[in-house]
């Protein structure tokens, strides 16, 4: 007990911050399972938004071209939204994220 107590007590910067950053995906994860069960579809709107910010969260910024013409309207909107969140750090991505499905659990409800 004495040794875990002293290493606990003097624990490196970078330990504590991967401790930190392993909560943060672990409640980014937990997030992502939890907006599957949203009692009522969120608007077209709410949903780019998720999808941004979840891309961002676990890519990064947009790598791939703009799709075309033939891709159709839902594969732009969609590159169109993560390219909005182009330069947001994947932290914060995954703070965004929890957030918004917070509050669409509280708009529409969990099953």
């Amino acid at each position: 007990a004495n040794l875990a107590h002293f290493v606990g007590r003097y624990r490196c910067s970078s330990c504590e911050k991967k401790t930190a950053a392993m909560s943060l995906v672990e409640a980014f994860e937990k997030a992502a399972e939890e907006i599957k069960n949203i009692k009522s579809s969120p608007s077209d709107e709410e949903k780019l938004e998720i999808y941004a910010l979840y891309k961002q969260a676990t890519v990064g910024d947009v790598n791939k071209d703009r799709p075309g013409f033939l891709s159709g309207f839902a594969e732009k909107y969609k590159w169109d939204a993560w390219n909005s969140k182009k330069g947001m750090s994947k932290d914060d991505a995954m703070k965004a994220y929890i957030a918004k499905v917070e509050e669409m659990k509280n708009k529409y409800g969990v099953n």
